[in-house]
């Protein structure tokens, strides 16, 4: 059989098997081993700070020829035998792992380079081998010189985390030219990545001015959105912004929430995550002219029935709301968002919302409400019974995917309904639910006849289970 297949087919073969498979395949004969390497366009590696780090690495690029993405990661707490802890040694470690990816692997598109600080002369070379770049992921001291960016012309997704007290010598890299940046530039960028953001990170308003082109904008753990002339800057990049994430971010979130309300038009997607201001949000789900369609906030104690409220009424394009940790909302301002986006909401979220578990007949309603939804996650709500969630159930015919991951109470009694009333169900979710027994999955999988995906324990799938699985191509993980 193996002479049969010739070598462009079993390549072929190799992209298409899933990752649990490769292991396997690689231990067949050393013709698979060459050509399920040869096949591999994507790989990820986690390095150790060793002398012999780089030497072991090129040899295994060297058996990969056609990686396209590539991801280096180094644990934060590894260290360099003998010296771990010199700055400008971290640096040179990484800008030598970084020329090895670079000359290595010539036809990269993406690249996350989470291997320590790099500086600035490397990445200009990388730009002149992998000139097919797209995305990069990066570690880069402060201050910040980005005028770099200028030799990835074909750069669409960028994301740079800022390492604070380990940079090198700055002064040299001002007089190669890298640091000047008192001139536009137009910048490609479509996604844009920014971690850990101070007010003394210079050049950060040279970025904003150059960006036009942003859809996605993510901010995660930023006290700033850089030097004092930055903030002006930043509107710059607000006018086609769709999507923006703020993860703990609240020393900033209350200006960027009333910039987004004022230039953002486009908008159609908001996270925010562990800090906002009950505020700023109120002012942006008030005033905001934008269609939005998705929320995301997890905010335990920022979040209440009058952000609520406001969005129900400045929000009827709304097609997902997700909700996690939110302690202070209630039913009113679920209901009110219920009744408001009865014929549009096709995802809802309550995780670890206890609002399920304090308001009885909450789910009922909601269900009733919204019987387009297509998504649903109620993950870990450890006290929602089984008399809540199936009151919900019978009204939610067109559900996809369910997750109830860690809801602990509830039982087979639970997955009965499930099977009898969500006849489109794909994805189900019932990790960690102690009450639900085997034979309530088997259940399950012989009753769903559009399953492919559920996610449980090895303990709860019999042997008739597994076979029910296999033959109608479920996925059990």
């Amino acid at each position: 059989m193996e002479s049969l297949l010739c070598d462009e087919l079993l390549e072929e073969i190799f992209q298409k098997l899933p990752p649990s498979s490769s292991s396997s395949v690689s231990l067949v004969s050393k013709r698979w081993l060459n050509l399920y390497r040869t096949s591999k366009t994507t790989l990820s590696v986690q390095l150790t700070l060793q002398n012999s780090t780089i030497p072991a690495l090129s040899t295994l690029l060297s058996h990969y020829p056609f990686i396209s993405s590539l991801s280096l990661l180094l644990p934060l707490e590894s260290t360099i035998t003998g010296d771990g802890d010199d700055p400008l040694l971290k640096t040179t470690f990484s800008d030598e792992l970084l020329l090895l990816a670079s000359s290595s692997c010539p036809r990269l598109q993406g690249l996350r380079f989470l291997a320590g600080p790099v500086s600035r002369s490397s990445l200009i070379s990388l730009s002149s081998t992998c000139t097919q770049l797209t995305s990069l992921c990066i570690n880069l001291s402060s201050p910040l010189f980005l005028t770099w960016l200028l030799n990835f012309p074909s750069l669409k997704e960028l994301s740079i985390m800022v390492c604070h007290g380990e940079g090198f010598d700055h002064e040299i890299e001002n007089n190669l030219g890298y640091g000047h940046d008192d001139f536009d530039a137009e910048l490609g960028i479509e996604s844009l990545c920014l971690s850990g953001i101070r007010t003394d990170d210079w050049g950060m308003g040279w970025l904003w001015r150059s960006c036009n082109k942003v859809k996605k904008l993510q901010l995660r753990s930023c006290e700033s959105i850089g030097d004092g002339g930055s903030f002006s800057s930043f509107v710059r990049c607000l006018q086609g912004i769709q999507e923006v994430e703020l993860r703990t971010c609240r020393s900033i979130v209350d200006g960027v929430l009333l910039k987004l309300a004022e230039y953002s038009h486009s908008l159609i997607s908001l996270l925010v995550y562990d800090g906002g201001s009950r505020e700023g949000l109120l002012r942006f789900f008030s005033h905001s002219s934008c269609n939005l369609q998705k929320i995301d906030l997890r905010l335990p104690l920022d979040l209440n029935n009058d952000h609520l409220l406001a969005a129900s009424v400045n929000f009827r394009t709304l097609s997902s709301l997700r909700l996690q940790s939110c302690c202070l909302v209630s039913g009113e301002g679920l209901k009110a968002l219920g009744v408001a986006m009865n014929s549009g909401l096709e995802e809802l979220a309550l995780i670890n919302c206890d609002v399920v578990e304090r308001e009885p007949g909450l789910l009922t309603t909601l269900g009733q409400n919204l019987k387009q939804l297509r998504k649903l996650d109620l993950s870990y709500n450890e006290m929602l019974f089984d008399k809540e969630l199936i009151s919900m159930l019978v009204s939610c015919h067109y559900l996809v995917d369910l997750n109830l991951r860690g809801c602990k109470r509830l039982t087979n009694s639970a997955m009965v309904t499930m099977s009898k009333s969500c006849k489109c169900l794909e994805n189900v979710d019932i990790m960690s639910c102690c009450g639900i027994e085997s034979g309530a999955v088997e259940l399950l999988l012989l009753n769903s006849p559009k399953l492919r995906k559920v996610l449980v324990e090895e303990t709860k799938l019999s042997d008739a289970a597994k076979t029910w699985a296999s033959l109608k191509f479920i996925q059990l993980v």
